[in-house]
Formats: C-alpha cells, structure tokens, sequence
C-alpha cells in the first residue's frame, strides 16, 4: 500500500525531529555555567593552594607577634620602652619588600612556581626553628651597644622577609594556572577573604596562641619557652609540605630558559605596564586603597584617643572591624560580583570607601559608629581590590606574570610609606576630620578618573 505525499511528508518530519530528551532540562542547567564560590571550593588543585595559604599567612602575622615577646622576654629593661626594639625589627621586616619585591617577580617567571611555594615555606619554618638556639648560643654576648641575640634576629627577621617577597608573587601566579579565568573573581575573593581573616587572627589571638603552645608544650617537657617558635615555625613547615601535593600544571623542564636579567627583566615588566592600561590602572588602583588603608593604620590610634569609650592603646579594635568588612566584601563580591565588570565594581567600591571616610570625619567620637563606619570601609575596600588583582591575574600573560606581580609587590610596598609617613604628621596640623575628608575626596576622584578611563 503505497502512502500518499501528505502522509510521507508527515513520517519525514517525525524522522528528523529530534526525540524528547527527559533531561533536556537537566543538561541546560549543567550547561550554565557556574557562579560564585562554590566552583572554586570544588576545585582541589585550589584547596590546596589556599590551605597553604592558611598556615603560612597566618605564620606570617603570628611571626611578629612572636617577635615582641621574644624582646620583652629576652631584651626589654625594666622601665624601658619597647618601641625602639620593635621598630627595628619592623624596619627589618619592611626593607626586604622595596628592596626585592620587583627582582624576586623576575626569578619567579622563570623558577617552578610550585617549588618556590615549597621551598619558601619550609626555609621560613626552619629559620623560626631554630631561633631558640641562636638565642641560647648568643647568650651574654654583645655586638656593640646591642645584644648579639637581638641582632641574629633582625637576621632571620631579614631572611624571612626576603623569602616572603618569592613567595607572593609566586602565590599570585599560580591562581590563574589552577583556576578557570571565569572563577578567578571568586577565588581572589577567597584569597582576599583569608587574608584579612589571618590579619585579624594572627594580630588578635597571636599573643594567647603562643602562651598557649608554651604551656602545652611545658606541660610534654619539652622547656618551658619552645611553644611559640614550634607554632609559628611549625606553620610554614605545615604550608610547604600541603603545597608539595600542588599540581600547577606548568611544563617542568626549564632548564632551556635563559639566567634572568634583572634590569632588563624589570623594564620589560614596565614595558608591559605602559603598552596594557587594564593591568597598569588595576594595580594604581590598588596602590591607591593601600595607601588609604595604611593611612588609616595610623589615624586609628588618634581616632581610639579622641573615642570617649576608647583608650589609644585599643586601636587594634578599629582595625579589626575594617579587616572584618573586608572579608565581608570580599566574600560578597566573591558570590556575586559576576554581575557587574570589574570597573563598575570599582567604581561602586570607591564612591562607598568615600561615603565611609565622610561619615567617618562627622562622627568620629561615637564608637559603635564610628566601629560600624570603618567595617564598611574595609567591606567597600573590598568591592576595589579584588576584582582589581583578578584583572591583573586576568590580564597578565603567564610569562609577564612574576614580573608583573612583584613590581606591584614593589610598588604597594613603597606606596605604603608614604601615607605611613604623613598622615600622623598631617592629622597634627589639620586635626582629624580634616584629614578624613581629604582622603574622601581623594577616594572619590580616584573612583571617577579611573571608571571613565577604564570602561570595559
């Protein structure tokens, strides 16, 4: 029986239709793709890298706390202050960062970026190890007007901070080699969101964590004053071995690349800089929220003095709500930031850093105020600096990536210093809600200028 035309169109049509798929709807999904931290939290390689980044950046704010006990155990005289010894050790501590912060960048493009982390940890840990021994040898001695203890310190403060300055960068750079250039918004946002966590924990429980070691390690019968150079030390040991399980995926013989040049390295870094406005405007911005940060630093204890409820010694409490709203922004941008481009987040972040210091300087003798005001600081602060270091990683070509990342080690570092330098100075001729206005203002031009140059 032969069909008429009508009816072979019709089995014709029902051939080439595609059958239903019961999980048409399903595979749409699976198709979307997805968003905020959860992607990143999944993703091992980076657990890894962050669980690292835990140990040893919690190492690191701890590592300073250790030091000013050491000097009031060791080396502070009765009635003497401490201010002098633990300025030192500071000094010690920040001169690594300008002097290597751009040269250790040129060495980690062409090092495996997996090693560095390893190795930096691990040499960390054994420099903090072995500090009770430098301290009992050097016992009794003398360099000059100075204890031959307190210098060996200002050493390993010295080599420890030098280490670090590889290992920045080369943390930096190795985020966007386990990380899909889609999530790296979310896992900067982590990054940042830990960072802060260990500037809050490191500096707020630093002191009781380390008494706590002493005495559980007194209570062993190891000595009664191990405890904390086993915790901090302990640490960097524990971050170098997690990092040894990282893989980043980068080709491992290097031994065909060429020694690096560091002048010619560091301009060609430059060069990157000036012929890529993304990346160069994304690390000014940033250069421009630590510097208002790092003013802040200083016009907290000013800001504690003049607090009816407050005394100045108490400004550790201001800086940790602003280190508590940058891990609340940090983990809003994280989870939805992917709504807006990175140059509107910025503007947005900027015009509320703005807002923040304006309230800040009409109401800065109300404490739960002002403590509320300087948390939303840091939570704007936030909404700028990640999504300004995810444009950089974003941005960066892999081989520029070290350079790039320690000439911005380099420049926030020296950035730094200035505001450090001036806003007490500036504080004590203008008064405080002078000061305060002006760094609103300089905020808000910032956010204008580099929105309107910067559009995506």
């Amino acid at each position: 029986m032969q069909l008429s035309d009508s009816e072979l169109n019709t089995k014709e049509k029902q051939q080439t239709q595609p059958k239903a798929d019961p999980i048409s709807a399903t595979s749409l999904a699976d198709m979307e793709p997805e968003r905020g931290l959860l992607p990143v939290l999944k993703n091992g390689k980076f657990l890894i890298l962050w669980s690292g980044q835990v140990f040893s950046q919690l190492a690191d704010k701890v590592y300073l706390v250790l030091m000013i006990a050491i000097i009031a155990n060791h080396f502070q005289a009765a009635n003497q202050t401490i201010s002098g010894w633990v300025s030192a050790i500071m000094i010690a501590f920040t001169i690594p960062a300008v002097l290597f912060g751009a040269g250790a960048g040129v060495y980690v493009d062409r090092w495996p970026k997996k090693a560095v982390l390893v190795v930096t940890n691990i040499v960390r840990g054994g420099l903090v190890l072995i500090l009770p021994i430098v301290l009992w040898l050097s016992n009794d001695f003398n360099l000059g007007n100075l204890p031959l203890g307190f210098c060996l310190m200002l050493l390993l403060t010295f080599l420890v901070s030098t280490l670090t300055q590889f290992f920045a960068p080369a943390e930096q750079a190795v985020i966007p080699l386990i990380v899909e250039k889609r999530h790296l918004l979310s896992a900067n946002s982590l990054y940042t969101t830990t960072m802060m966590a260990s500037v809050i924990i490191g500096f707020a429980v630093g002191d009781p964590l380390l008494e706590l070691a002493d005495s559980l390690v007194a209570k062993i019968g190891f000595g009664e004053a191990l405890g904390k150079e086993l915790i901090v030390g302990g640490s960097y040991a524990i971050a170098g071995l997690l990092l040894i399980l990282l893989k980043t995926g980068e080709q491992k013989n290097l031994s065909d690349k060429e020694q690096p040049h560091i002048l010619a390295d560091l301009q060609d870094g430059l060069r990157y800089l000036k012929n890529h406005h993304q990346v160069r405007n994304a690390i000014i911005q940033q250069i421009v929220l630590f510097s208002i940060f790092a003013a802040l630093a200083v016009l907290a204890v000013r800001l504690a003095e003049i607090i009816p409820a407050m005394e100045a010694e108490e400004f550790g409490l201001l800086l940790a709500a602003a280190g508590v709203g940058l891990g609340i922004g940090a983990g809003i941008v994280g989870q939805l930031g992917h709504w807006l481009s990175h140059f509107q987040l910025s503007l947005i972040g900027f015009l509320g850093m703005a807002v923040s210091l304006l309230g800040l300087s009409i109401f800065n003798q109300e404490f739960w105020v002002a403590m509320g005001l300087i948390g939303i600081l840091g939570m704007f602060g936030a909404v700028v600096g990640v999504p300004m270091q995810t444009t950089v990683q974003a941005e960066t070509s892999e081989e520029m990536r070290g350079k790039v990342f320690g000439l911005q080690n380099n420049a926030v570092n020296i950035a730094l210093s200035l505001p450090l330098a001036l806003a007490g100075v500036m504080e004590t001729f203008l008064g405080l809600p002078k000061v305060l206005l002006g760094l609103a203002g300089v905020v808000i031009i910032a956010g204008i200028f580099f929105s309107l140059g910067n559009r995506e």
